[in-house]
């Protein structure tokens, strides 16, 4: 077993008798997850024929047709398209901002900058990569008002008749802000709508899936696209990703993750099907022992005398727990000591890099079962100031508490603490 310092073990008691009111709050919300999981497989009819393999075009598969289904429905959406063959949350985005954009078009997002990896998805003009804008798709973005709010008035100005997609991220991404909560998605569809009816909102949704008891179709976003190695896939899902909402714009994502013509109704999921139903069954729980972490994470650290962003008794919208440090070597030691204390990998030691699709060096600490699965528990930052570090997920609730430990301890190791 570890040997941990006295205080720090302390401390740890001291939070879990704190967050015990936010505790059961979680616990309500994750009934009511689990219990519109099952509810969706019931209606859906799932047996263990639908978990079969298919191979080559497959043609009528019916197991990746229901499992469309079934996430439309927990998802609130008129349809989804849920396959392997996303490689990652931004190749997700990426394939549904191409799917409804055409030369001319412009993309507004209204929350700031995207998150680092859609920098090059969005481009320059004439860049040779093949990203928006060397397609002629126009870009723009809002900044937030100082306390991380939509500016309304400058939103006003951005809409134009060439606005044809408002993206919202849900999720703080590297930013020190609070991340939107189901209800603001809600506000922002309404208000953007009332600029533009014919407007389609879409909305980045990693993260964010199963901590709160809606998601964003439900309160009138069109299109909606996330990671399966994130929260929806439970921590079982080996890759893939979702995108779901309007039928229409689902149908153009599918034609351009395919071909035109083809869409949904190909695709062999060799051997994936049943990892992402049981997945799905999975997330609901294991999002909220993610999440339990997260709360128990702020509260420790606050009583170490750092800032969390959120704080352990605000509302939670996202697996995302950020730490405000003095320095690099404060971030450096805590990513490293939440590597320490994996049961993958525990012997590496991350270390600063040039990582692709990002602008300035990143470490991450992920010694997880599925490679970049955020789900699990992890840790990332950029090394550039502010020196904020970001914590997400923990398919238990104990290695949550472990890996925090093990932060502080790393710190303690180096008179940091």
């Amino acid at each position: 077993m570890a040997v941990f310092a006295e205080d720090l073990l302390q401390a740890a008691e001291a939070a879990e008798l704190e967050i015990e009111v936010a505790v059961k709050r979680l616990d309500k919300i994750v009934d009511h997850n689990q219990w519109k999981v099952i509810e969706a497989f019931q209606r859906q009819h799932v047996s263990d024929f639908h978990f079969a393999g298919s191979t080559g075009y497959a043609y009528n598969d019916r197991g990746r047709e229901v499992l469309d289904l079934v996430y439309a429905e927990v998802f609130g959406a008129e349809a989804a398209l849920v396959r392997p063959h996303f490689a990652s949350g931004t190749h997700t985005i990426s394939t549904a901002l191409f799917g409804v954009l055409r030369p001319g078009d412009e993309l507004l997002y209204i929350t700031g900058r995207p998150y680092d990896t859609l920098h090059k998805v969005v481009g320059k003009a004439g860049d040779g990569t093949g990203s928006l804008a060397d397609f002629g798709i126009g870009y723009r973005e809002t900044a937030l008002t100082a306390d991380g709010k939509i500016d309304w008035d400058e939103v006003a100005i951005a809409v134009n008749d060439k606005t044809k997609v408002i993206g919202i991220q849900r999720s703080r991404g590297y930013d020190w802000r609070s991340s939107f909560t189901v209800a603001e998605i809600g506000e922002m569809v309404a208000q953007v709508k009332a600029l533009k009816s014919d407007v389609i909102v879409f909305v980045d949704n990693c993260y964010g899936e199963f901590t709160e008891t809606l998601e964003p179709p439900q309160v009138g976003a069109d299109l909606v696209a996330g990671s399966l190695i994130k929260n929806p896939g439970g921590g079982i899902a080996e890759t893939g990703g979702y995108i779901c909402g309007r039928a229409d714009l689902v149908e153009l994502a599918a034609y351009r993750l395919t071909a035109p013509g083809i869409g949904g109704e190909v695709g062999a999921m060799l051997g994936t099907t049943r990892g992402l139903y049981q997945g799905l069954f999975m997330a609901p729980h294991t999002v909220g022992q993610a999440v339990k972490g997260s709360i128990f994470a702020s509260a420790v650290f606050q009583r170490c005398g750092f800032t969390t962003k959120p704080a352990w008794d605000e509302p939670r919208t996202d697996l995302i727990q950020a730490v405000a440090f003095d320095g690099p070597e404060h971030l450096i030691a805590f990513v490293q000591g939440i590597q320490r204390a994996a049961a993958v990998d525990s012997h590496v030691v991350p270390e600063p890099w040039d990582m692709p699709g990002y602008e300035h060096p990143v470490i991450m600490a992920a010694g997880t079962f599925i490679q970049g699965g955020s789900l699990e528990l992890s840790a990332d930052a950029p090394i550039r100031a502010p020196y904020i570090g970001y914590m997400q997920g923990g398919l238990t609730y104990s290695h949550v508490k472990y890996g925090v430990l093990m932060a502080l301890q790393s710190m303690r190791e180096r008179n940091l603490l």
